[in-house]
């Protein structure tokens, strides 16, 4: 496998990704089995990667819809979180999974919880590809891919300045990318 040169190590491999991918479908299905249909909300840009191998590993009736959030521009910090593409339908009694690719405060999953709670769906869960290991995600998280180090990370979605997403692989930025 060919490392980016701006990549400072691999975290996870792509094979562990495609394993883990087909545990969590599998937890899925078994957990909406009794489900007429599950609607499945991912979060662009970056849990697309993510989203597109898990619906094709789900055996259970669903949909997929998109909703687009921000928090980071073209930098580290955080900011405010700010909805930039709604639902197209409501999710009223609907059973709704979100697909995010990434935890780390906390701030935008929490964000688009409480919204998305206020629409009193049937049931609402998560399903994140990694979550950075912190004291201040307190997040809820109902099914987890990876847990990983506190590290800026990039690729299978996630990215920095809209670089690096295709990357088969999750790894750690090199400091001096994002410290310029």
């Amino acid at each position: 496998m060919e490392i980016h040169p701006d990549i400072e190590r691999v975290l996870v491999t792509p094979e562990q990704i495609q394993a883990r991918v087909s545990e969590l479908a599998q937890q899925i299905d078994h957990d909406y089995a009794a489900v007429d249909r599950l609607y499945i909300v991912g979060i662009l840009k970056g849990a697309f990667i993510f989203l597109a191998d898990l619906t094709r590993q789900l055996r259970i009736p669903h949909v997929v819809d998109f909703m687009a959030l921000s928090s980071y521009g073209r930098t580290t910090t955080s900011g405010a979180v700010r909805i930039l593409m709604d639902l197209r339908e409501p999710v009223e009694g609907q059973h709704v999974l979100v697909v995010e690719d990434i935890v780390d405060t906390g701030h935008t999953l929490d964000y688009l919880l409480h919204i998305l709670n206020n629409r009193k769906p049937a049931s609402l869960r998560t399903c994140v590809l990694v979550r950075k290991e912190r004291q201040n995600n307190g997040v809820k998280v109902d099914y987890l891919g990876f847990e990983i180090p506190d590290v800026w990370v990039v690729g299978y979605g996630l990215d920095y300045a809209d670089r690096f997403r295709t990357l088969p692989y999750v790894a750690e930025l090199k400091r001096q990318v994002y410290s310029k």
